[in-house]
């Protein structure tokens, strides 16, 4: 059999930096968000499960699937809040693609940079639906790894071109303030949560902490705002005050796995939340009214990442930014795997 017919397209993490720039980081985003919206509207054709989690006192280790009737997609992924202690990344990840008829690897890439920007796509797609129509202000608490390509997927999705921040670590925000400079965003560093999210039409939080946390407290949500909480996201560790919850018309993306990861998690099992695909779809209203507060529960859906690999496999046929990877041991005889050790060795 023709070895290079089973070679493996890899997407290096210079690959994809190299995809992004080439496309574009706020067009990468909208085209992003289009592959998930796609997803999100053939929702019932995926066979779904919560994601696999291995937790333990430092972090957590995740498998996602998600699979249709022709393509099986994964990512491994981990949440390590204390790695930066170290100088490392508190999120790593890689996905694979895989033929469902065959089981043989399609794709593998890195997923690092990807979830980022999946996650920042699926952010301003949810808010397209559910902020208030024309915001234009966003408060983002947590000037961490995410808070830049949130702003950038607001700016290309919303129009949402003013930002305050705020992080308890100032060398965070000021971070932000650099990297966003001549992007063309007006920029407040704040110096509070209360602070930050006055004027705000949309709150963004995404903080790191493993932990269970208030980062935003009742008495700071006022009528109208729409918020995008993605910090909270494995169990025990959430950011709003439960009263917010109670107020908010609330939307996830999978109820199994938002009930125990997702800030509804102080919640009981019956209160009432909404499947974001039933909203893209037309299925369930999304924002009912001016004085309305909604709030997207993400903690990031399998299916979402199976959109993202889907664009990436897409984008580098016709842009070459990939190689070939020899990961698969394929005999020309199927049955004797043994005799390729053999033909080696001679």
């Amino acid at each position: 059999m023709d070895r290079k017919l089973n070679l493996v397209p890899f997407v290096s993490v210079d690959h994809m930096l190299k995809l992004v720039l080439a496309i574009g980081v706020e067009p990468f985003l909208v085209a992003l968000a289009g592959y998930v919206e796609a997803d999100f509207r053939r929702w019932e054709a995926f066979d779904k499960t919560a994601r696999v989690a291995a937790h333990s006192a430092e972090g957590v280790i995740e498998l996602m699937p998600a699979s249709d009737d022709k393509i099986y997609g994964f990512k491994y992924v981990n949440g390590h809040p204390g790695n930066t202690r170290d100088g490392r990344q508190t999120v790593t990840a890689f996905g694979v693609l895989a033929d469902v008829a065959t089981g043989y690897p399609l794709l593998l890439s890195e997923m690092t940079l990807l979830t980022a920007l999946r996650t920042a796509a699926t952010s301003a797609l949810a808010a397209r639906y559910l902020a208030p129509p024309g915001a234009q202000t966003m408060a983002i608490i947590g000037n961490g790894a995410q808070a830049e390509f949130q702003a950038l997927a607001f700016k290309a999705l919303l129009g949402v071109d003013r930002l305050r921040l705020y992080d308890i670590d100032r060398a965070a925000s000021d971070k932000c303030v650099r990297n966003l400079a001549g992007m063309g965003f007006d920029i407040t560093v704040a110096g509070s949560v209360e602070e930050a999210v006055l004027g705000a039409q949309i709150v963004t939080t995404v903080t790191a902490d493993k932990q269970y946390a208030t980062i935003l407290t009742d008495n700071l949500v006022g009528p109208g705002v729409h918020i995008n909480g993605v910090g909270g996201d494995c169990p025990g560790k959430t950011e709003l005050h439960v009263d917010i919850l109670k107020r908010s018309d609330i939307f996830v993306e999978y109820k199994p796995q938002t009930r125990v990861e997702g800030e509804i998690q102080q919640l009981p099992p019956d209160h009432p939340v909404t499947e974001l695909w039933q909203v893209i779809t037309g299925a369930a209203p999304g924002r009912r009214g001016a004085g309305a507060i909604t709030l997207f529960d993400s903690v990031g859906f399998a299916v979402e990442d199976f959109a993202a690999l889907r664009y990436v496999k897409d984008q580098i046929q016709r842009t070459g930014l990939y190689e070939d990877l020899d990961l698969l041991a394929d005999p020309d005889e199927p049955r004797d795997l043994f005799g390729m050790i053999l033909r080696a060795a001679r």
